[in-house]
């Protein structure tokens, strides 16, 4: 009998949180796009290099003032050591009114031995929608 009501309980919480998932409110994610991508000339005295670029966030779809993070897998090619891909997370916002398109400058070092083969945006955090 004890084994019956713990399955039914359980049966329960599943399906509550079901609910109020549907429930909840719809998430939208904001659109980032990768402008002005540069690679620098080597920096005396530690000849490292940045790479940089400038980020759009088009969260005209998100609540005013949304907020969240992406990663960006890079992959990094050395001349001393074997290719690595890693991901490093940024912040992004939407602005307080709908019409401006923020944009997010970010940069990373690389060693003189260093390189970007490639570069894409992943885990975006989702939003709020708007309506």
């Amino acid at each position: 009998m004890m084994r019956a009501c713990t399955s039914a309980l359980v049966a329960a919480i599943v399906g509550l949180a079901a609910v109020t998932q549907s429930i909840g409110q719809n998430l939208c994610r904001p659109a980032l796009t990768l402008n002005e991508v540069e690679f620098s000339a080597m920096m005396p005295p530690t000849l490292e290099r940045t790479w940089s670029a400038v980020v759009s966030v088009d969260a005209s779809a998100c609540t005013e003032n949304s907020k969240g993070y992406f990663d960006i897998v890079f992959m990094r090619l050395s001349e001393n050591a074997p290719d690595l891909e890693f991901r490093k997370q940024f912040a992004w916002s939407a602005p307080s009114f709908v019409w401006a398109v923020p944009s997010v400058s970010i940069g990373l070092a690389f060693a003189a031995d260093e390189a970007v083969e490639r570069y894409r945006i992943e885990n975006i955090t989702p939003c709020v929608c708007r309506n």
